[in-house]
Order: C-alpha cells, then sequence, then structure tokens
C-alpha cells in the first residue's frame, strides 16, 4: 500500500509540476471568468429578476441563488476538461503515461494520480470562488465553507467517467460532442440559473440523474444554510454524487489499464 501510494503522488507530482508552469493560461478561464459571469448575470440579471414579485426562487435575492450554482457548475466545466485533453495527451500525444510505465509506475497509478490532481485543481477552485461568494455577500449562512469539498465532490462525479471515456480516444474528435452535447447542456438546464421545475416535465426527470443537480442542490443548500433541515435528501444527493465518483473511478482506472497493457 506505501509503495502504490508513493507511486501515485509520483503521477500527481508530474501534473503539479506542468501546472505550475502553464498556471498562467487558466487564471481567466478557471477563476476570473466564472466570477465576471457571478457579477453580471447575479448582479445585473439579478436586479431585473429581484424586481418580479415571483417567489420561484424561495424569496431569496438572485445573487444568492446563483452563486452556489455556480460554484458546482465551475468544477463541473474544469473536471470535464482536465479529464480530457491531458489523459489523451499522457497517452498519444506526448505518451508520458507509457514512459512514466516503464517505471515501477503501474496504470492503475496513473490513473488514479490523474484523478487525484483534478481534485486538488478543483479545491483551490472552489476554494476561492467560496470566498468570491463571501465578498458577494451571496451567502446566508457559514455551512458554505462546507460547499468547498461538496463542489469538488460534484467535479469528481465528472472526472471518472468522462477520464475514462477519454482513455479510449485516439483523437480529440469527440471530445467536442462531450462539451456541445454534454458539459453545456447540463451547465444551463441542471438548476444552476433556475429551478429545474420550471423545465418541461418531462425533462425533469432527466436532470435530477445528472451528477450537476445533485451538486447544485447540495451547494445550495449548504450556502443557504438549508442543508440539514433535510437530512434525507442530503444524503440521497450525497450519494448519487459518490456513485458517480466511485463508479468512474474503476472505469478509469480500467480504461487505462486496457490501454496501456496489450
Amino acid at each position: 500500500m506505501t509503495a502504490m501510494v508513493g507511486t501515485i503522488g509520483r503521477v500527481f507530482e508530474h501534473r503539479a509540476l506542468s501546472y505550475r508552469r502553464t498556471w498562467r493560461s487558466s487564471i481567466f478561464t478557471s477563476f476570473l471568468s466564472p466570477v465576471f459571469f457571478l457579477a453580471a448575470m447575479g448582479l445585473g440579471l439579478g436586479g431585473l429578476v429581484d424586481a418580479s414579485p415571483s417567489d420561484a426562487l424561495g424569496g431569496v435575492p438572485y445573487v444568492v441563488f446563483l452563486a452556489p450554482g455556480l460554484l458546482a457548475a465551475t468544477v463541473m466545466q474544469t473536471a470535464a476538461f482536465e479529464s480530457t485533453f491531458p489523459m489523451l495527451g499522457g497517452l498519444v500525444w506526448n505518451r508520458i503515461f507509457h514512459a512514466m510505465h516503464a517505471t515501477p509506475i503501474e496504470p492503475r497509478d496513473i490513473a488514479l494520480g490523474h484523478l487525484a490532481w483534478i481534485a486538488v485543481r478543483m479545491t483551490m477552485i472552489s476554494t476561492i470562488f467560496v470566498a468570491v461568494i463571501v465578498v458577494f455577500g451571496a451567502a446566508r449562512s457559514w455551512e458554505v465553507v462546507l460547499g468547498v469539498p461538496a463542489a469538488v465532490l460534484t467535479g469528481m462525479a465528472f472526472a471518472g467517467p468522462i477520464s475514462a471515456f477519454s482513455a479510449t480516444q485516439k483523437t480529440m474528435d469527440k471530445f467536442n460532442a462531450v462539451f456541445r452535447f454534454g458539459v453545456t447542456p447540463l451547465f444551463l438546464f441542471s438548476g444552476t440559473f433556475f429551478p429545474v421545475e420550471q423545465l418541461p416535465v418531462f425533462l425533469q426527470p432527466i436532470a435530477w440523474v445528472t451528477p450537476l443537480f445533485h451538486g447544485v442542490a447540495v451547494t445550495r443548500a449548504l450556502s443557504l444554510g438549508t442543508a440539514f433541515d433535510d437530512p434525507l435528501g442530503l444524503v440521497v444527493h450525497l450519494g448519487v454524487l459518490l456513485a458517480f465518483v466511485v463508479g468512474g473511478g474503476w472505469l478509469t482506472v480500467r480504461a487505462v489499464e486496457r490501454r496501456m497493457i496489450r
């Protein structure tokens, strides 16, 4: 077990060192863009929404409703990006994963080290985003700090399955479909910008089975301070996310092993 942790750590170290050289290029997409989006939608559009007499948002200002949902949606997008191009790069473009496999590092360690780095990336993004939520006055409870692990769990629910898919690809051609028909629709229709109850009845069950819906529900409840008012609902949301994380992690390990051991 100690040896396994050490080899996973080597893979993680490689990803961290690579990021240290390229972190400047990710500042806008990972940190500034979500903040600008929150300011424009939460404060700008939110002023119009709050002027409406509707109680569809549960009586809270729109920025308070939007901020935790945008937190979960942002880590989903980061997880999707980190699970596609870096995975394909390591397996096909620069074949760094094959170089690692020439050492005592196993394919399993490569897959788990890859996922561990994604978790740390999302922790950094979530921590900064939660701080921004507090600065914007969009948090109603101290429980918002628990939104960091909840958001990371949401991102990992996407990182595993998408990494497993990426490990089966030889080109990036199908990645456009992942973002266009997967990530973008979920970003728009999983409760981030409006309650899913506003969707047509036949579409609501589709939203309920997606990880982002459950991630948004948890982060929003924590930000509002209502998460523990419904313990059973909280357990269900977290259970669904954990199922995606565990299942996706297993699929990633299997996909990387099949790709590297022939």
